[in-house]
């Protein structure tokens, strides 16, 4: 395995003008003394929100990095779960920036995965309406999507992410150190999303995955730092071109729209987000090839790359019309229709809706009742 000092710090940077910022990727950088300083204000106080089980790991050390760089630092402390990212657990973090006096200079760090993240920037976009956040992403997937981006949301019990904003952070630092404390469950759910870059983006990229998924998945520095890099070019690149997702960003939901229905169906918490992505590609590629628009062959190469990730790639045993209920309440939903992220051969994604009975039919395949 390479020397986590051998990995070099690498830089992205996301390009969205005024509201543009730099994605910093390597190792050792939470205790870096200069990681944080381009967001400094020692007028100010800072807030890091993260969860129980990531608290007692990083906040300390996250805590004296950013000490120096502000008047005091104040810790929040949420339980974990996908089941808790709703509004009474939100309202903690509004609770601790009031009992803090908290001010239009305070600046919100979000230090965990996906749901701390997405709840921080939600929580930064509304206190005041508005105040300065980081991303500061602890798992695989948080670094390689989540935190990129600007999305910030809290789910709805009928609809995942269906309430929040597009609000940039002014910062992301993904210290790829930190994913050694990740169970091999969370490992994988993170590469699937790394898997969905390659399989909407850039076929060369998804053939390196399948080189190299043994590394991936084993956490060699050099090859993690080399796939969150590439994720976070394409993502850039996407955000950059659009921003509130009005049409190219909504490649980036492939697998997710079916993804989003077993999280819900299922209950938020029994499947993390990325096995639900897994599962959801597997589908909707298939879907794709019912439709004309995928070979055989590269539908067949998605599913062994999602089951070599160690990823489900069948749905539960959900009832199909509960499934397709839950499908229409989703973002890309236009009139009741459902429109879906399919692949036009493997690199290119296109959005379009699919006939019913094709849906109904695709469903039952891959395990619905």
């Amino acid at each position: 395995m390479t020397p986590l000092h051998a990995i070099p710090p690498i830089t992205v940077h996301v390009a969205l003008d005024a509201r543009a910022y730099d994605i910093h990727i390597g190792a050792g950088l939470l205790a870096g003394p200069g990681t944080f300083g381009p967001v400094a204000n020692t007028r100010a106080r800072a807030l890091i929100v993260t969860n129980a089980t990531v608290a007692p790991l990083y906040a300390a050390r996250l805590r004296a990095a950013v000490a120096p760089h502000f008047a005091d630092v104040v810790v929040c402390v949420l339980p974990d779960g996908e089941q808790y990212k709703d509004w009474p657990t939100l309202n903690q973090v509004f609770d601790a920036l009031l009992e803090a006096q908290c001010d239009r200079r305070t600046t919100l760090f979000a230090l965990g995965g996906g749901v701390v993240g997405d709840m921080t920037g939600f929580a930064a976009a509304c206190y005041m309406r508005g105040v300065p956040f980081v991303q500061v992403p602890t798992t695989l997937l948080a670094q390689v999507d989540s935190s990129v981006g600007g999305k910030t949301a809290i789910n709805h019990p009928l609809g995942k992410n269906m309430i929040g904003a597009f609000y940039q952070p002014r910062l992301v630092v993904a210290d790829i150190d930190t994913l050694r404390t990740l169970p091999p469950r969370e490992v994988s759910a993170g590469i699937a999303e790394i898997i969905k870059h390659g399989a909407i983006a850039d076929p060369d990229f998804f053939a390196w995955l399948e080189q190299h998924m043994e590394g991936l998945r084993a956490l060699e520095p050099g090859i993690v730092a080399d796939a969150v890099r590439r994720c976070c070019e394409i993502k850039a690149a996407v955000v950059a071109s659009d921003e509130t997702e009005s049409g190219l960003r909504a490649i980036l939901n492939f697998g997710h729209t079916f993804g989003h229905a077993i999280e819900s169906g299922m209950g938020y918490g029994a499947w993390l987000h990325g096995e639900a992505v897994g599962a959801g590609m597997v589908i909707a590629a298939d879907l794709s090839r019912r439709l004309g628009l995928l070979d055989a062959q590269d539908a067949t190469r998605i599913r062994a790359l999602c089951e070599r990730a160690g990823l489900p790639v069948r749905a539960p045993s959900l009832p199909v019309k509960r499934m397709v209920a839950l499908m229409q309440v989703d973002k890309k939903t236009e009139a009741g229709a459902v429109r879906f992220v399919l692949l036009d051969g493997l690199g290119r994604a296109v959005t379009r809706g699919a006939p019913a009975d094709t849906v109904d039919d695709v469903l039952r395949a891959h395990g619905g009742t």
